[in-house]
């Protein structure tokens, strides 16, 4: 079965995980999803993340964080979408909810959050916001 957008499949899937209270969730592994879930891990969004392979298929296990019985991530959404790509230079790279919450950003320099690309000095393709 092919997606039309991965990535969006990769954020829903950690959002309905959540709203089960799953511990754990498995998404089809990519290079992209794989840096995601890197920053997600660095900016304390996730427990931990591992690439497992069974069969010759590669997934990614990532093991989801809660705090006091509840997400930890609140809100997750999908800004750049394939049929809207949404591009901002350093300028324009505004925070998230007043600085509580994060945008990932695909730059030339790799995938890092909004406040990381500033500092940085780079723009790029706004892949999601998180709080």
């Amino acid at each position: 079965m092919s997606l039309s957008d991965p990535i969006a499949d990769m954020l829903t899937r950690i959002r309905n995980a959540q709203m089960a209270r799953k511990e754990s969730v498995f998404i089809p592994f990519s290079k992209i999803k794989y840096s995601i879930a890197s920053v997600l891990q660095e900016e304390g969004f996730i427990n931990s993340f591992h690439k497992r392979t069974t069969n010759n298929i590669s997934t990614i296990e990532v093991n989801l964080k809660y705090y006091s019985g509840f997400p930890v991530i609140e809100s997750i959404k999908r800004v750049s979408k394939p049929g809207m790509r949404i591009y901002k230079s350093v300028s324009s790279l505004q925070e998230v909810l007043g600085g509580l919450g994060i945008s990932i950003v695909s730059t030339s320099k790799g995938v890092m959050t909004g406040r990381k690309a500033k500092k940085m000095g780079v723009g790029g393709e706004i892949i999601c916001e998180i709080v």
